[in-house]
């Protein structure tokens, strides 16, 4: 409903959860594929056992059914935490009927963990490790009984699961650092070198789902065009580093000015441009006032003079002025050169001021 980072943060964390999804089915397959290589090649005495049969044909059937049942796709993080729970208990029932901990298969334990630590990240990996240890005991009990927990047994647990441990944490701090670079090239991407705030990429794909908003709930939001007048005379005569200081001026007093519920974009060149939510065209004008004046009240300091910053600013609201972003848009910056032909200085002059 807005740019708001924290709800965009979530936006973000559920598509990369629905497109790691979509790979946990191969991981559950080659978790299949493993297991009865595993049987059928070195140990095919146990391929023919009831019991053996069915984890397997279960697990399959499981795989299917997490595959193509539609009400699981909207639920992605409960559909990943159950697609790892089943693994486990997959490898626990092969594991209690084919040689309970000795037998090697146990080290795929390792499958459900990495995906847990991918996916879900450190509380939930903890949680499948502190599982898989149970089950490791647990099938150690089922085979020896009782008296299989011992002193012997727990120095054999420490061999076969510190390094789950070990690859648990790296891999959890792996998927963390990939996380945090992931955000922050996202966040340059949507970004304004110059000035910092979104650029005209960021701000077409938040107005438009904002825009799908106000049209389904019937609410108005306007578009203000902002151009800084005469920039191009202020790099002629001071040099491009001020007209960079001018547009940073200007930046800085937009955000200032606009709410947390606004999107305030560079446009391009000498122009900004800012998606007001929940405005009508009133409440609009009032706005690009109010930035007329700001900006003109903060002077931009170069060369021992005081230059005045002025900008021309173009309203356009929604539904009034079109059924569309790029129609608010265009009438926006129609406005904004009719604003700036009002405005403009006389003899194209410099508002200068002497320190």
């Amino acid at each position: 409903m807005t740019d708001d980072p924290f709800e965009r943060s979530l936006e973000i964390e559920q598509a990369q959860l629905r497109g790691f999804a979509r790979s946990i089915a191969e991981v559950e397959w080659l978790l299949l594929i493993l297991v009865m290589l595993y049987l059928f090649v070195t140990r095919p005495e146990l391929s023919s056992e009831i019991g053996v049969i069915a984890s397997l044909v279960v697990f399959a059937a499981l795989i299917l059914v997490f595959r193509y049942t539609a009400g699981l796709r909207q639920r992605t993080r409960f559909k990943i935490t159950v697609e790892i729970l089943v693994m486990v208990g997959f490898l626990s029932a092969v594991l209690s009927q084919t040689g309970g901990e000795t037998n090697p298969l146990v080290n795929l334990y390792l499958l459900p963990i990495i995906t847990a630590a991918l996916a879900l990240g450190k509380r939930a990996t903890v949680l499948v490790v502190l599982l898989v240890c149970v089950s490791y005991f647990m099938l150690a009990t089922l085979a020896g009984g009782i008296d299989a927990l011992s002193p012997a047994l727990a120095t054999q647990a420490a061999g076969v699961l510190a390094p789950f441990l070990l690859v648990a944490f790296l891999t959890t701090l792996l998927a963390e650092n990939i996380h945090t670079a992931k955000n922050r090239i996202r966040a340059l991407s949507d970004r304004d070198e110059l000035t910092h705030i979104y650029n005209i990429r960021a701000f077409i794909r938040l107005a438009e789902r904002e825009h799908a908003q106000a049209a389904r709930t019937e609410v108005a939001y306007s578009v203000l065009m902002i151009d800084v007048d005469q920039l191009k005379k202020i790099n002629d005569t001071y040099g491009p580093d001020a007209g960079n200081r001018a547009l940073r001026l200007v930046a800085e007093a937009l955000t200032r000015i606009t709410r947390s519920a606004d999107i305030v974009s560079r446009f391009g060149g000498d122009e900004f441009i800012i998606y007001l939510a929940n405005a009508e065209r009133a409440t609009a004008e009032e706005v690009a006032q109010r930035i007329r004046n700001v900006v003109y009240a903060t002077t931009l300091e170069v060369a021992a003079e005081m230059v005045r910053v002025r900008v021309s600013v173009g309203v356009a609201s929604y539904p009034e002025d079109g059924n569309t972003l790029r129609a608010i848009m265009t009438e926006a910056d129609r406005q904004m050169y009719k604003d700036k032909e009002f405005r403009e200085v006389p003899k194209g002059k410099l508002i200068i001021q002497k320190r």
